[in-house]
This record gives C-alpha cells, structure tokens and sequence, in this order.
C-alpha cells in the first residue's frame, strides 16, 4: 500500500511542476508579447514618452521577476517593490500634468509618500539581508 502511495505523490509532484514550469512559460510569454506590442506601437507612432518607457521598465522587471523565480523557485519580494516604485512613478508622471485642484495636489503627494515608503523598505530588507542572510540561504527545501 505504501508503495502505491509513493507512486501516488510521484505523479503529483510531477503535475505540480510540469504545471508550475507551463504557466512560467506562459507568463514569460504574456510579458514578451505585450512588451514587443507596446515597443512596436511606439516605433510605430515614431516618439517615446517618459511613460512609455517607464512601462518598458516595467515589462523589463516583471521578465527578471519570472526570470529569477524561474531559475531559484523563489520570488524576490524587493522586484515586486521595483515594481510598484515604477508603475507608482509612471502613475506621478501621467498625473503630475493635471493637477488643477487639492484633490490631485494630494493625490500625488500620497503616491509620492508611498514611493518614498516603499525605498524605505527596500533599504530596511537590503540591510536585514546584509545583516542576518536571507532566509534562503538556510533553505534548500524547493530545489530541483
């Protein structure tokens, strides 16, 4: 019966990471293919704005994202905090022009206590890593 069992989990395991590879794929792709789509629009309209290439970036650090978690079975949380520093910045960029009220005054003094929040944490979880290890140096429980 053990064995059996066994064989069992086997085949599991392999579902789950045949799985887990496929929507890698298939989230590398979406990223490639919406980047290459925007890159063309802009090659096409012949001008790129700040906006525009800061939504590259983003594209970029998303493929890194996949990219490491691809490699490591681990997801950096500082990318996702790259992440949301530049999509927050493109947000400041695109709304900085039309501020004509106190609402938008403080919405982007908001999204840029929030930048400034999320740098901070950045640095906290670069020092603690520095300081301590990050808690995958000690753990080697999801290698293939």
């Amino acid at each position: 019966m053990d064995s059996k069992i066994v064989i069992i989990q086997k085949i599991g395991d392999s579902l789950v990471y045949l799985f887990h590879y496929l929507a890698l794929f298939g989230i590398g792709a979406m990223i490639a293919w919406s980047g290459i789509h925007d890159y063309l629009h802009m090659v096409q309209s012949g001008h790129a704005s700040l906006e525009d290439i800061l939504l590259l970036f983003i594209y970029l650090e998303l493929g890194a994202m996949v990219g490491i978690y691809f490699r490591t079975h681990r997801l950096p949380v500082q990318y996702l905090i790259y992440i949301a520093i530049t999509a927050l910045s493109r947000h400041l960029v695109i709304d900085v022009q039309k501020v004509s009220d106190n609402f938008h005054l403080y919405l982007l003094l908001s999204i840029t206590g929030a930048i400034a929040i999320l740098s901070l944490s950045i640095l906290v979880l670069s020092y603690t890593a520095k300081k301590f290890g990050s808690p995958e140096e000690g753990n080697s429980s999801h290698d293939a």
